[in-house]
């Protein structure tokens, strides 16, 4: 097969952006997408998009355990070119998270315990310091690196928090 670009409903071109009004209103942008089949190597999910002026302040992946017995599945977390010409407009494929093989395994740490599945918090230029920003409306998406050895169905989300600083949207 070949790899495809799949878009969930709140990805679509026809689907209103939030922006929240005023500077440094907290908003939310998410997206779910239910995996039918098999994953590729190069597929990508668009998930969801933030508006011109949109800071990233964090976010989450989760996901059902979709890669089950030995694991395989890579998946990462960026976004798409915007077209503007800031400093995080080009595109970036593992720029909110460089998730590494999923485990969706069951394990505990401490006072923390998992049942089957995927959570992870979003990473990348965030674990640096760094809070990137859009000058131009933003696709956030994710990208698979590996296909999934076994299981392949199952749905993933993403939630993204930002804030809209209008001195930054061109």
């Amino acid at each position: 097969m070949v790899a495809e670009t799949l878009k969930t409903t709140r990805a679509a071109t026809s689907f209103p952006v939030f922006k929240p009004m005023g500077n440094g209103v907290v908003a939310a942008a998410y997206g779910t997408y239910a995996i039918a089949a098999a994953v590729e190597d190069g597929d990508i999910f668009e998930m969801c998009k933030v508006p011109a002026g949109a800071r990233l302040l964090g976010g989450f992946f989760y996901g059902a355990d979709i890669d089950t017995g030995t694991e395989a599945l890579d998946m990462d977390v960026g976004w798409a070119a915007n077209g503007g010409t800031g400093t995080y407009d080009a595109a970036s494929t593992d720029g909110l998270g460089n998730l590494g093989t999923l485990t969706g395994d069951t394990f505990a740490l401490g006072n923390l315990a998992w049942i089957a599945g995927l959570m992870y918090p979003l990473q990348g230029l965030f674990i640096t310091g760094v809070l990137p920003y859009f000058t131009k409306e933003t696709t956030i998406q994710i990208e698979v690196n590996t296909a999934s050895a076994a299981g392949h169905t199952g749905s993933i989300s993403l939630v993204v928090f930002y804030v809209v600083e209008d001195s930054l949207a061109v």
